[in-house]
């Protein structure tokens, strides 16, 4: 697979498993994350009940077409339906794509949502919208769901609160905005094959040891930090991060000597059923480490798989290269989530940036339309087995329940337990509401 791939028409490249943002190496940004992790403390009003403990969110890079995946319309006009048949699923009443048949398997776990829609056909701003719950404004950069996860819930010592496993944007969506560079994700490289049947090929940049240096290495630099720190203390005595950097330098070191990250990418510990249900695919290897990562704690993991893009033969992209991928991994995640016990305290969200438009164009492709798409929820409290809304005959529009992203991103907080009005301040200390205009899906909980 070529490391760098065009993912979209608009000229953007993706890396296909190479994360989002920059952790540093020890003494760079992971004091300072560890730094506004300890701010967080301070008490935020009250809560709702949490449902959820974590969240994956499984990202279709490019704006999946999904009339033709989880809103098929094989009754509508030629021109419009697509090349693809509906089959029934394990949820009575509810059709996927015939491209879909493992999802089918597995349709009485999850919620589809086929009134989803906004208004931003552009990649760019539509992802930030579709990731942070927040239509984009050029006077603020809001942040990423899986960073105000990190900012609000607890994470024990040793795990990252936020990690990503391929890139939304080249890096410019998936962020931490307004939070500050802190709350980034975490940035997962390589591959979960890790050599000759191996699955240790995983690494967290800034938290994972490279082979240049050892443990006893950093903490001897480390040792030679905290000597710089004591004279730069003594100029800014006012500075909070100043102020607490020997102890951030130290729960930095607590984080690499600590095995549970190490043991969650260490794939050759799941049976070889397990990891032969997900697929070997880099996208399905990175849905299984993503499964042990919550299992050891994070609170927030991103999955982005691209291609999605598809303005022509898209109908040809959807059955050789994208679905099957999908339907494998996406599958394999929520079943072995639910067997395990974990699909009721984590929520899993499959989405992309827009849906694509009813009308076929002349090169057998579809082009943006976000005035009508789909996503996926499962678990966390959420409803099992059901659909929530409907789109018209052509799929052209909702036609009943319309929802948008911030009413999706304001539920998924809720069922964490997090008020999706709690008030977030800048580091200027304005005052910023987390979600503006988003409002609880009431009839999406269970």
């Amino acid at each position: 697979m070529s490391t760098l791939t065009r993912s979209d028409c608009e000229g953007f490249h993706r890396r296909d498993f190479l994360a989002v943002g920059s952790a540093g190496l020890l003494g760079l940004s992971l004091p300072g994350f560890l730094a506004a992790e300890a701010k967080a403390a301070e008490d935020l009003g009250s809560k709702p009940k949490a449902k959820a403990k974590s969240v994956i969110l499984v990202w279709l890079a490019g704006g999946p077409a999904t009339i033709d995946m989880w809103d098929n319309k094989p009754e509508a006009p030629e021109g419009i339906r697509g090349e693809f048949k509906s089959i029934s699923t394990a949820a009575p009443g509810i059709q996927f794509a015939e491209t879909l048949p493992k999802m089918a398997e597995v349709a009485d776990k999850v919620s589809v949502v086929r009134s989803l829609y906004h208004t931003i056909p552009s990649h760019g701003p539509a992802a930030v919208f579709m990731t942070t719950g927040n239509k984009p404004t050029a006077a603020l950069q809001y942040p990423a769901m899986g960073s105000v996860a990190a900012r609000l819930m607890k994470t024990e010592v040793g795990v990252p609160p936020y990690v990503t496993f391929g890139d939304v944007r080249n890096g410019s969506v998936g962020l931490a905005g307004y939070l500050g560079t802190g709350y980034n994700p975490f940035v997962i490289e390589g591959n979960g094959a890790g050599g000759k049947g191996g699955g240790g090929g995983f690494r967290v940049r800034g938290i994972t040891l490279d082979g240049r240096f050892t443990l006893d290495e950093l903490e001897k630099r480390d040792q030679l930090l905290r000597k710089f720190d004591t004279g730069f203390q003594a100029v800014d005595k006012n500075s909070e991060l100043v102020d607490g950097l020997d102890m951030f330098h130290k729960q930095a070191l607590e984080i690499l000597r600590s095995d549970r990250t190490k043991k969650a990418f260490d794939l050759t510990a799941e049976k070889p059923t397990t990891r032969e249900a997900y697929g070997t695919t880099q996208f399905s290897q990175a849905c299984l480490a993503s499964r042990r990562l919550v299992e050891a704690g994070v609170r927030f993991a991103t999955v982005s798989i691209g291609g999605w893009d598809t303005h022509a033969q898209t109908f040809n992209a959807h059955k050789t290269r994208l679905m099957p991928q999908l339907d494998q991994a996406l599958s394999a995640l929520i079943a072995d989530l639910d067997t395990r016990g974990l699909l009721d305290s984590t929520i899993v969200m499959c989405a992309g940036e827009f849906g694509r438009t009813p009308k076929i164009n002349k090169n057998t492709g579809r082009d943006h339309w976000a005035r009508s798409m789909a996503c996926v929820l499962a678990g966390g409290g959420l409803k099992r087995g059901y659909i929530h809304g409907s789109t018209d005959a052509s799929g052209m529009a909702p036609a009943t329940d319309p929802v948008t992203p911030d009413d999706v991103a304001s539920t998924i907080f809720h069922q964490l337990g997090i008020d999706p009005h709690t008030e977030m301040q800048t580091s200027t200390g304005r005052p910023i509401q987390l979600f503006r205009e988003g409002k609880v899906i009431d009839k999406l909980i269970g």
